[in-house]
């Protein structure tokens, strides 16, 4: 299976939002199957992002999945590419020059996005 930003993206926001002080099981992500979500959970989970993750098959077949929180640097991550303008800003920069979205990649690229931004933010309150 291909890894897909997108749906890391989304796994991201939905574990923010449903996590309450427990795993998350057999999260939930629309248009993706339960497949999908448990293996972009576990390279989540490897990448250092999500806190926790297990999964449990019956045959070849995934019979149910868990996961924690995302860990602080999941959540540095997730502020950065949260707002959608600023993900496809990241997204478009990335095809335009030919790079691949990797996670270093999206770190780097929607910081001078989230410093330009803030720059012009700082310009506009200071008049300077």
């Amino acid at each position: 299976m291909k890894r897909d930003m997108d749906l890391i993206r989304k796994t991201m926001l939905r574990i923010e939002e449903e996590y309450v002080s427990t795993a998350i099981y057999n999260l939930k992500v629309e248009g993706y199957s339960d497949d999908q979500v448990a293996t972009h959970c576990k390279m989540l989970y490897e990448a250092g992002l999500l806190s926790d993750y297990k999964a449990q098959y019956a045959g070849n077949e995934l019979y149910m999945f868990g996961v924690g929180n995302l860990t602080w640097e999941g959540y540095d991550f997730l502020d950065k590419i949260r707002d959608d303008s600023v993900w496809k800003k990241v997204k478009d920069t990335a095809k335009e020059h030919g790079v691949p979205l990797l996670l270093d990649t999206i770190k780097q690229i929607s910081s001078v996005i989230i410093s330009s931004m803030t720059e012009g933010a700082i310009k506009a309150i200071t008049g300077v």
